[in-house]
């Protein structure tokens, strides 16, 4: 191989050489360009997300705002729904009220006995229909069988005209709210005489022997 020829063949080595530094230096540039594209469009995507968080807290801290408010503005109103929950009662019992103070206004009056006595039993009938209208009613007593649930006994009475255990008298009113107990019946209670005991249970005696 002349010297000539061998020198071409290097030259053509060097610029194929030099070819495929260049080729690589390329994509070198290319891969670091995409490279510095990702993360603009990693930078960006971050900021979005922060922007997005910040307003996500804005809202929750907004929403908690709201809320605080409300429970406040409930206990408000639970405050004062309790402050006046007396207050339709009182007003039912004003006339009854009214009524009491003309009874008395009256009573000053020559032959007042019976408007006063009037007044009051009309005041009585219009303050009970104002407290039934809310659930209240009076226990039912005399007459009816004994109940520990309603009645408390304050004595027993020998009686031939009633049952055992049947409430005789009522020496004061029980009553009933809307079907809780908030006052027993005091009353009396009706037992068997012991001579009509005895005259039962002769009668019963008899019966069983003839059976």
């Amino acid at each position: 191989m002349t010297k000539k020829k061998k020198a071409h063949e290097n030259k053509e080595q060097e610029e194929a050489l030099e070819g495929i530094a260049e080729e690589e230096e390329i994509i070198e540039t290319k891969a670091g360009k995409e490279e510095v594209g990702e993360e603009g469009s990693s930078k960006d995507e971050i900021d979005a997300l922060k922007k997005e968080l910040f307003e996500s807290e804005e809202k929750f801290l907004r929403k908690c705002a709201e809320i605080e408010n409300f429970k406040k503005r409930m206990e408000r109103e639970k405050q004062s729904s309790l402050n006046y929950a007396n207050e339709e009662l009182l007003k039912a019992l004003l006339p009854s009220i009214d009524n009491l103070e003309r009874a008395l206004t009256h009573s000053t009056e020559e032959s007042s006995v019976n408007s006063l006595k009037d007044g009051v039993e009309l005041t009585l009938k219009e303050l009970l229909s104002t407290l039934k209208k809310i659930g209240l009613e009076p226990v039912e007593a005399e007459g009816a069988p004994f109940d520990p649930n309603k009645h408390e006994a304050l004595s027993h009475e020998d009686s031939d005209e009633h049952d055992d255990n049947i409430v005789i008298k009522e020496l004061q009113k029980g009553y009933m709210y809307k079907e809780r107990l908030i006052r027993p019946a005091l009353v009396i209670v009706a037992k068997k005489s012991s001579d009509e005991k005895k005259e039962k249970e002769a009668v019963s005696g008899d019966e069983k022997t003839v059976h």
